[in-house]
């Protein structure tokens, strides 16, 4: 951004913060959200920083994320004078996920023996391992490091953080990251000389069905930490790209949409062996079907609609 930031400011709540963090919004600003009043579910803030005055159609984009603040007028301020990226640091300490360190600029690590550190930025991209999602994917990855994988892939990839702490894990395995999302492949191939991560592949895709995830078939760890929606959608392909009795991550689901996504992947083979609940979301990991699929379709009007909830 440039030197002359803009800041849009709406309240919001608990939930509608949680359901912006988990997912990659193109809405032409960077957001963030803070919890203004320690557990109370109803007072949360919702920063929008761009480097343009936000004018009517970004001003509705952002106030259509937060309908709890319907009523409520925007605060709008320029911030010539102060670093954007300096403020989005801020309140981003450092998370420790099993061997794992993820930190800012802002709040650097040195990593302890057997630790591996990664610098991630909040940006452009979903995925800084603060939110529960990614932190928990983190700690279920580790908790998978004593098993051996060939062909990995990170279905939504945000900020590349999942498919780096994969790379790390497997270091031979053959690594994809893919995102519907251009900007996040971009900040993904940036982390990723950032953190001196290599070998990991980089591809643009909606879902699973495109042809540079088609030819590193099949995967033995598919990871995908979206939203509920899509996850359900795209059971039928998730579990085509599988090979027989390989491991599944699942995030991005609420805690009340869980059962959803349990019941779209067993009904295509695959067995829920471990579900965690951190705060109001669950991570699952599945074990898909001992024979391929290959017959079952996708719901095409699901999966294209990123956004949809369940």
């Amino acid at each position: 951004m440039s030197a002359d930031t803009w800041k849009l400011t709406l309240p919001c709540t608990r939930a509608e913060a949680e359901a912006i963090d988990a997912g990659a919004l193109d809405v032409g600003a960077v957001l963030m959200t803070t919890e203004v009043v320690e557990d109370d579910v109803e007072r949360w803030r919702l920063d929008a920083y761009t480097d343009v005055e936000p004018g009517p159609e970004l001003v509705a984009a952002i106030r259509a994320l937060v309908p709890s603040a319907a009523a409520a007028e925007p605060a709008i301020e320029q911030l010539s004078d102060e670093d954007w990226v300096t403020l989005s640091q801020a309140g981003l300490e450092p998370i420790r996920e099993g061997r794992f360190i993820v930190h800012t600029e802002a709040h650097s690590v040195a990593p302890g023996p057997g630790e591996r550190a990664f610098l991630i930025n909040a940006g452009q991209a979903f995925g800084t391992g603060h939110h529960h999602t990614t932190s928990g994917c983190l700690a279920m990855l580790d908790r998978l490091g004593k098993h051996q994988f060939k062909s990995v892939i990170d279905l939504g990839t945000g900020t590349g953080l999942l498919a780096f702490a994969a790379r790390h894990l497997w270091p031979a395995a053959r690594v994809l990251a893919t995102d519907i999302d251009p900007i996040a492949i971009d900040v993904t191939r940036e982390n990723a000389v950032r953190n001196d991560v290599e070998r990991v592949e980089l591809v643009v895709a909606d879902g699973a069905r495109a042809p540079g995830i088609a030819a590193a078939l099949p995967y033995d760890l598919i990871i995908a930490n979206i939203l509920a929606g899509p996850l359900v959608a795209m059971a039928p392909e998730i579990a085509a790209i599988a090979a027989p009795s390989a491991s599944i991550v699942l995030a991005g689901l609420l805690t009340n949409q869980s059962t959803k996504v349990r019941d779209a992947y067993e009904a295509v083979g695959c067995t829920v062996e471990e579900a965690e609940a951190r705060g109001d979301w669950t991570i699952l990991r599945l074990t898909a079907a001992a024979v391929p699929v290959t017959d079952a379709r996708s719901d095409d009007a699901g999966r294209e609609n990123w956004a949809r909830d369940i």
